[in-house]
C-alpha cells in the first residue's frame, strides 16, 4: 500500500509527479463530475454513518439503563409475591398474597447478609387535588424504603415511625405527580390530596429518578404501609399484612448471592415449601438484570452494525462500477497520457487515488453525519451521548479499505490499456 501511495509517473522530461499532485489531479477530475462523484459517495456515507450512529445509540441506551438500575442499587434483591390465578389465567407476579410484612421482618432478623429490608404494597389509584386529578401508582411502604431504593425526599420529609404505626394519612409525592396536580415549582407541603376519596396530607416530595423504559419512576405517591393496607387495599393475608414485594439490600454486591441463598431458604421454611414443590415467590437480582440487558443490547448492536456493513459493501461496489465506467469514458485520455510517457504505475496510481479520495471524503462526511444522528437521538430520547473512538477509527479504516479494494480492478484495467488502441477509441 505504501508503494501505491508514493508512486509516480514519468513524463518525457522524466520529471516525477509526487503524491500531492496525483491527489490534486484526482480531486480535480472528481470535481468536474460532481453529480457522479456524489452518488458514488452516497453508499459509503450511508454505511459509515450507520455504523457510527448505531454503535453510539446502542452504547448510550446501554449506559442509560445501567445508570438507572445502578441508581436503584445493583446490590438489591427484589422478592415478589406469587401470581394469583383466575380461571387458569395468571394475574401476574405480585398479584397473590403469598408475602407478608412479617416475612420482611423475619428476613431482617435472620438473614445475616441482608443489611436493609423493606416491604411494600402497590396499587394504581386516582388522585385529586383542587379540581386536578391524575391516575398514578401508590406505594405503601415501611420506613426503610428510601434507603433500600436509594431515593430520598428533596423537599419536606418521609413519614415517621409513629405515623407508620398509627396508619397516618400522610403522603410523599413523586415529581411527576407534583407537576400534574400542583404545577411546576409549587410547594405542596401541608396541602391535602384525596386518594380514592380518602384525604391525605402532603409531607414531602421525592427526588427525581427519571424513566426506566416506559415506566416513569417519578409518577408515584408514597404512604405508610399500614395506611395502604387498612384504607386502600383492605385484603390482609391470613396472618399479618400482605405485601406485593420485599426489597433486600446487601452490604455490597459481593454479598448478593449469599443474601439470595439465605432469603430463599428462609421463605421456603416460613411458607412450608419442600421439594419438589414450587416456590410461591420469585427473586430478581438487579446485577443480573444489568448483565442480561448489557448482553442483549450488545448482541443487537453487533447485528445491526453487521447489517449496516452491507451498505459499505454496496458502496464499494458502487465505487468499483463508477470507476469502471470512468475507465471506459477516459480511454482516449489514458492513451494520450501513455503516449507522452506515463507509466502503467502512474495510471494505476491515478485511478486508485480517485477511488481513495471518494472513499475518504465519503467516510469523513459519513462520520460527521453519524455523530450528528447519535447526538440528536441522545437529546430526543434522553439517554447519554456516547461516541467510541474505536468506532471512529473503524469507520475511517473501513472507508479507506473500501476505496482501495473497489479501486484496484478498475485501476489495473486502466493501467493495462494499450496506448495505440486507446488513442483509436472515440
Amino acid at each position: 500500500m505504501f508503494k501505491i501511495f508514493h508512486g509516480f509517473y514519468k513524463r518525457k522530461n522524466t520529471r516525477t509527479v509526487p503524491l500531492l499532485e496525483i491527489l490534486s489531479m484526482a480531486a480535480e477530475t472528481l470535481w468536474s463530475n460532481k453529480l457522479r462523484t456524489g452518488l458514488t459517495m452516497l453508499g459509503v456515507i450511508i454505511g459509515i454513518s450507520s455504523v457510527i450512529a448505531i454503535t453510539s445509540v446502542g452504547q448510550g441506551v446501554q449506559k442509560g439503563v445501567e445508570q438507572q438500575i445502578q441508581a436503584l442499587g445493583t446490590d438489591v434483591l427484589q422478592v415478589l409475591a406469587g401470581a394469583a390465578r383466575s380461571g387458569n389465567i395468571s394475574q401476574g407476579i405480585g398479584s397473590s398474597s403469598t408475602l407478608t410484612w412479617e416475612d420482611a421482618k423475619a428476613i431482617a432478623q435472620q438473614a445475616p447478609s441482608a443489611q436493609i429490608v423493606s416491604a411494600y404494597l402497590q396499587r394504581n389509584a386516582q388522585v385529586v387535588y383542587a379540581g386536578q386529578n391524575t391516575s398514578t401508582t401508590i406505594y405503601g411502604t415501611d420506613l426503610n424504603y428510601p434507603e433500600a431504593r436509594n431515593t430520598f425526599p428533596q423537599q419536606g420529609r418521609y413519614f415517621t415511625e409513629d405515623e407508620l404505626n398509627n396508619a397516618a394519612q400522610v403522603a410523599v409525592l413523586g415529581p411527576t405527580v407534583l407537576r400534574t396536580l400542583f404545577g411546576q415549582g409549587a410547594n405542596p407541603i401541608d396541602e391535602t390530596i384525596r386518594i380514592r376519596g380518602e384525604a391525605y396530607r402532603v409531607i414531602g416530595v421525592m427526588e427525581p429518578k427519571g424513566s426506566q423504559g416506559p415506566f416513569d419512576r417519578d409518577d408515584q405517591i408514597f404512604i405508610p404501609l399500614t395506611s395502604m393496607s387498612a384504607r386502600l387495599v383492605g385484603n390482609n393475608a391470613l396472618a399479618g399484612v400482605s405485601v406485593n414485594g420485599i426489597l433486600v439490600k446487601a452490604a455490597n454486591q459481593e454479598q448478593l448471592e449469599a443474601a439470595q441463598f439465605q432469603v430463599t431458604n428462609l421463605l421456603r421454611l416460613r411458607h412450608n415449601i419442600y421439594p419438589p414443590q414450587a416456590d410461591d415467590f420469585r427473586l430478581t437480582n438487579q446485577a443480573d438484570i444489568v448483565s442480561t440487558f448489557t448482553n442483549v443490547v450488545g448482541l443487537f448492536t453487533v447485528m445491526v452494525v453487521a447489517i449496516a456493513g452491507i451498505s459499505l459493501v454496496v458502496g464499494g461496489i458502487g465505487i468499483a462500477n463508477i470507476m469502471l465506467v470512468s475507465v471506459v469514458e477516459r480511454t482516449r485520455e489514458i492513451g494520450i497520457r501513455k503516449a507522452v510517457g506515463a507509466t502503467n504505475s502512474a495510471i494505476l496510481n491515478q485511478f486508485l487515488a480517485e477511488a481513495i479520495v471518494i472513499s475518504i471524503v465519503g467516510g469523513t462526511i459519513g462520520m460527521v453525519v453519524g455523530v450528528a444522528i447519535a447526538f440528536g437521538a441522545a437529546n430526543i430520547f434522553k439517554f447519554p451521548f456516547v461516541i467510541s473512538l474505536i468506532s471512529i477509527f473503524v469507520g475511517f479504516g473501513l472507508s479507506l479499505t473500501v476505496g482501495l479494494i473497489a479501486g484496484v480492478i478498475p485501476a489495473r484495467n486502466a493501467a493495462k490499456l494499450d496506448p495505440i488502441t486507446a488513442l483509436r477509441s472515440d
